[in-house]
């Protein structure tokens, strides 16, 4: 799915980018004007996500989370069948959106990044960063397998 993010909703983004949904938060474009949303969920085909009733009342078909706790909201999601299952092979940046590629072995990485011959590693195309299975995605992992006990999937 292609999601839209209002500010409200900004702490759902690297979650559901990392479920390869191809996701734009509204504060990353300066976008706070509900007019400015709209335009960009007609022009951009999106679903906006929001937990504003007056700007979800003006979209053709919007999400209108009730939550301000992002594990809720996660599950909010589920409930209405979005997928919320981790990527084996990311396609998305967590940062900017952009289209992810995987490094060769041999490719070198910055000094944050692990070795690409020990740990698959995937680079984005338009802002450069680097990324891989670790400790975030675990922490991801484990909220997200943690949203049947609040009440998704």
């Amino acid at each position: 799915m292609r999601f839209l993010l209002d500010v409200m909703c900004g702490g759902l983004v690297s979650y559901l980018r990392m479920c390869n949904h191809d996701t734009v938060y509204a504060g990353d474009r300066g976008l706070e004007a509900d007019a400015a949303l709209l335009t960009v969920v007609r022009e951009e085909d999106r679903m906006p996500v929001t937990r504003d009733v007056q700007l979800a009342s003006r979209a053709e078909d919007a999400m209108l989370l009730e939550s301000r706790d992002v594990a809720d909201q996660l599950a909010e999601l589920a409930a209405t069948g979005v997928d919320l299952s981790l990527a084996d092979q990311p396609r998305f940046c967590g940062r900017c959106n952009g289209r992810l590629e995987p490094l060769e072995r041999a490719a070198s990485t910055p000094e944050y990044a692990p070795d690409p011959a020990e740990t698959a590693v995937w680079t984005c195309r338009s802002c450069g960063q680097h990324f891989w299975r670790g400790s975030h995605w675990d922490r991801v992992a484990e909220t997200l397998s943690g949203l049947e006990d609040r009440g998704g999937e």
